[in-house]
Parts: structure tokens; sequence; C-alpha cells
């Protein structure tokens, strides 16, 4: 078997190329902050979120002894066939549930399922293990009283950059609690090895987020904070999402292969001319890749689902 990275690309993304790099030539690379100062900076210049109709309900999730605050989207008319448990993006030191509010309310509208956003706690302030402390709550929540809370015990997972490493973390702590209740995630181009110890992960090894988020930990081949060290059998369906562009890349196709590899069923997307974050900029690439997520989340949260 001969493989090589554009064999990995579906044959009709390439008609998109050069509409998403005209696009990118006009929109200058972003580096996230280096140092706190400049993270409080951006912090402080943040534009307030879009509000979506209808409004989100804000509640806590309670598990464990542990709670959580959530951000739920419900589909308009109708109960819900399913539940996405959506963990936002940003370095695990920017952003916010609230964020998510467009894309989570198209989910909702969309596949007709209730979108809940987890309101982790972010790093520098609140190193690991906060970030994944809150979302395992909120995945406990959702295993101990979907059925009860949206009328549906059909369950996926995902997130954006950091949100899909958290959600594999996640996925992980309960697969150890024995508790198997998701039927897929969807990962966005996430970081799996913050400890720099892999070709992959030496690629990013200078950024800020690494020191801010892993804090004093003494071992960042810890599982759940790199997850691609971690043992992988037992997981559900996994869709991931990155673009060629993407400095993340290598890391996603070495997660790939690990979770392969562990029997677990991965379907990988590969989106040419498509840095990191692209499925949140105005370009056909990322409307592809979109529709596809979108496709892959209903087959598995339809009512018609098995």
């Amino acid at each position: 078997m001969r493989v090589d990275l554009p064999s990995l690309v579906d044959p009709d993304l390439w008609p998109l190329v050069d509409e998403s790099r005209a696009f990118y030539a006009c929109r200058p690379a972003g580096r996230g902050p280096g140092s706190l100062e400049e993270l409080r900076g951006l912090r402080a210049r943040a534009v307030p979120t879009t509000q979506v109709e209808p409004r989100p309900i804000t509640e806590s999730a309670h598990a464990h002894g542990r709670a959580v605050p959530v951000r739920v989207h419900l589909p308009a008319g109708k109960p819900p066939a399913g539940v996405f448990l959506e963990i936002h993006g940003g370095g695990f030191y920017l952003g916010s549930a609230a964020g998510s509010d467009v894309s989570n309310r198209h989910l909702a509208d969309a596949l007709g399922i209730a979108v809940v956003s987890v309101e982790y706690r972010l790093a520098p302030e609140h190193p690991w293990p906060c970030a994944p402390d809150d979302c395992e709550t909120a995945a406990l929540w959702l295993a101990q009283n979907a059925e009860a809370r949206f009328g549906t015990a059909r369950l996926a997972i995902g997130g954006f950059s950091a949100g899909a490493t958290l959600a594999a973390c996640t996925l992980l702590r309960l697969r150890d609690r024995g508790i198997q209740a998701f039927s897929g995630a969807v990962l966005q181009f996430g970081t799996y090895d913050l400890s720099g110890k892999t070709p992959a992960g030496r690629l990013i090894a200078d950024e800020y987020f690494l020191d801010a988020y892993a804090g004093s930990a003494s071992d960042r081949t810890h599982p759940d904070l790199s997850p691609v060290f971690a043992e992988l059998t037992d997981l559900p369906p996994m869709l991931i999402v990155v673009g060629c562009d993407d400095i993340l890349l290598q890391d996603n196709l070495a997660m790939t292969a690990r979770l392969s590899a562990a029997g677990v069923d991965v379907d990988l997307r590969i989106y040419p001319a498509s840095p990191h974050g692209f499925t949140g900029h105005a370009t056909p690439m990322a409307r592809a890749a979109l529709d596809h997520i979108d496709g892959w989340l209903r087959d598995r949260l339809s009512r018609e689902a098995s």
C-alpha cells in the first residue's frame, strides 16, 4: 500500500484550493500571545460575542462532587434527537462557551440536537488539570442525566483546537471509569503532544500556551496532557479534521495512526490550502469541512441511529 499526503485528500476538494489561497493571501498569519502580558492584552481587546436567537440557557452541570457552568442550545420547536458536548478552543487560555454561540446555534438548528458548551477554567490562572476536570464533569453529567434532561441518551463530543485536545482527554477519562456513553467525537485540529518529545510536538515546543496550560506538571507526556501518549483502545469512532497548512498536521497524522492501530474507527479528513483554525474562516474549504462534520454527526445522533 502506498500512502502520500495528496492521496489522503478528497479529490472533490482540489477545485476549492484557488479561492481558499486567495482568501489567505489577504489575511496574514497570526500567532498566539507569547507571554502573560500579551495574553492579558489580547483578553482586554476581545470583542463582544454575537447574540443568537433563541438565546442559550445557562445552567450548572454537577457530577462526582464537582460543578461547571454550561451553555445549552436547544433545537427550536422539537425535542432533541441527540446531544453534542462542545468544548471551545483558544489555546487553553482564551475563549468562552459564549464564543461558540453562532456555530452551536447552527448545529442545534441544522441537526435538531441539543448542544452543550462547557465553560471550563482557563490557564494560566487555572492550569492543568482544571480544564479536563471541568470537561469531565460536564461529560459525566450528560452520561448520567441526558435522558432525563433532554429526552435522549444519544451523545457525541467534539472541540476546536485546544477543545479537541480536551475532548480526547475527556473520552480517555470516561473510558478509564468504564463509561462508554458517547457514540462519536469530532476533533478539529487538536494538539496531542504538549511535551515536545515527538517530532510533531517539537514544532510547537516554544509556544507560550504550553507553559501556561501545563503549569507545574513534572511530566508533560502524561496522557491527560498529551493524549498521543495514551493507551487509545476502546474509544468511540472519531472524525479528525485538519488542514494541510496547519502546523499541527503532523501531530494529527500521528494521533490518527495511533488511534487506528488501537482499533478505533477513525475518519481522517485533510483539507488543502487550509491553516490552523480554518473551519472558522469564510472559505469554501471551511464550508466543505463543516458540511462533512454536520453529516458525520447526523449519522450518529439522528433518531434513526442505532
